[in-house]
């Protein structure tokens, strides 16, 4: 197994939760977290455990993200106006990894990141290998030609594990998706509860 996959499947463990909605997280079967002391009683956690689980829980779900990245985009949606916890969900949404995870173009965002990484992907006809770059609505997110056959795309698209949601127009034909909105955090299809209003009492404490 990578190190990626072990990771990814340590945080579903640690969390007790399916983040991702897979039928092959071990948490399915083992709903205890990992290592020797994962079947202890839990405890009470406090408020700050609580912030704090909530922003590991978010962060992890976007993938390799970085503390530095995450904070930052906190600090982005701090500085805008209207409801930080709703502007932190659109600004991780605009990335791009997270347009082609939802486009249902790769199966994971761990996948996500890596496509685009390797150029896979144009954003207005122009090749965007960044996986933090903002999309902006109107934009359009399509597969290269090239890449059109990977085995990873056609299995992704044709996976029923998930949909793709209402702020993503998706065209098959093209493997196009134009991002039509920035969503607010009830449109966001987590397979388990997020609490971003948490995240923001973490990073404001």
């Amino acid at each position: 197994m990578s190190k990626r996959h072990s990771a990814k499947y340590k945080l579903d463990r640690r969390m007790g939760e399916n983040i991702w909605g897979r039928p092959k997280s071990p948490i399915n079967k083992r709903a205890y977290g990992p290592g020797q002391h994962g079947q202890r009683r839990k405890q009470k956690v406090s408020d700050f455990g609580l912030q704090l689980r909530a922003k590991q829980k978010l962060k992890g779900y976007y993938g390799n993200l970085t503390e530095k990245q995450f904070s930052k985009t906190y600090e982005e949606a701090a500085r805008r106006k209207g409801n930080t916890a709703e502007n932190l969900v659109g600004l991780l949404e605009s990335r791009l990894d997270a347009v082609v995870y939802r486009a249902k173009f790769v199966p994971t965002p761990f996948a996500a990141r890596q496509f685009v990484n390797h150029g896979h992907v144009l954003v207005n006809g122009k090749r965007v290998n960044i996986p933090s770059y903002r999309v902006k609505p109107g934009d359009v997110v399509t597969v290269r030609e090239k890449s059109r056959n990977m085995a990873l795309v056609l299995e992704a698209l044709q996976s029923h594990e998930r949909d793709t949601p209402e702020y993503i127009s998706m065209d098959g034909k093209t493997m196009s998706a134009t991002y039509v909105r920035i969503p607010e955090l009830a449109e966001v299809p987590y397979p388990v509860k997020m609490e971003p209003n948490l995240v923001i009492e973490f990073y404001a404490s």
